[in-house]
């Protein structure tokens, strides 16, 4: 406990409030999504180690759509960027721990739509007549340079086609 008797300099004394403290309980919001009548949004959470969970708003509750597995965050660009997008129910996202993208149906386990590597996805786009994802896409693969792209992802074998090539930053592919 802090001895409120000690005199000390402006902005020298010893706060009980720490950074520490604040952060532990603070609930992070971002990335709202809508889905007919369905909210979606990424909540990141400091007491589940800074996991980023999807939670979904639906008839007037609350619930937790990722399973806590899963994390869906981003490391395109270093920062990260859109990580989820939800379709008709079903939930597309980025993972951290792989940078994989993944499927969630509802009543399903999430599934891989990418194949393992070096590669980064982010803001993705529904594409309802070629049913694909348009993505930014980063290859960590290639010597020297990471390659930037806008992407598709072919939601009947995760086929990847590479649309747009050759500058170094691309973001929000739209149709």
């Amino acid at each position: 406990m802090i001895d409120m008797t000690t005199r000390a300099p402006y902005g020298t004394w010893e706060s009980p409030v720490t950074a520490g403290l604040i952060a532990r309980g603070t609930v992070r919001l971002q990335e709202a999504c809508i889905d007919g009548e369905d909210i979606y949004w990424v909540e990141g959470r400091p007491s589940e180690g800074g996991r980023n969970a999807v939670m979904r708003y639906s008839e007037g509750a609350r619930s937790d759509t990722l399973p806590s597995g899963y994390n869906a965050r981003t490391r395109v660009h270093e920062y990260g960027g859109g990580s989820i997008l939800v379709v008709e129910g079903t939930l597309f996202f980025s993972n951290f721990e792989d940078q994989r993208v993944y499927r969630l149906a509802p009543g399903d386990e999430p599934t891989p739509l990418t194949s393992e590597g070096e590669r980064r996805y982010a803001d993705f786009q529904w594409d309802p007549v070629g049913k694909r994802l348009l993505c930014v896409m980063e290859d960590h693969s290639t010597k020297g340079e990471v390659m930037n792209c806008i992407a598709s992802i072919d939601l009947e074998d995760g086929e990847l086609t590479i649309l747009a090539f050759g500058h170094d930053f691309y973001s929000s592919p739209r149709i």
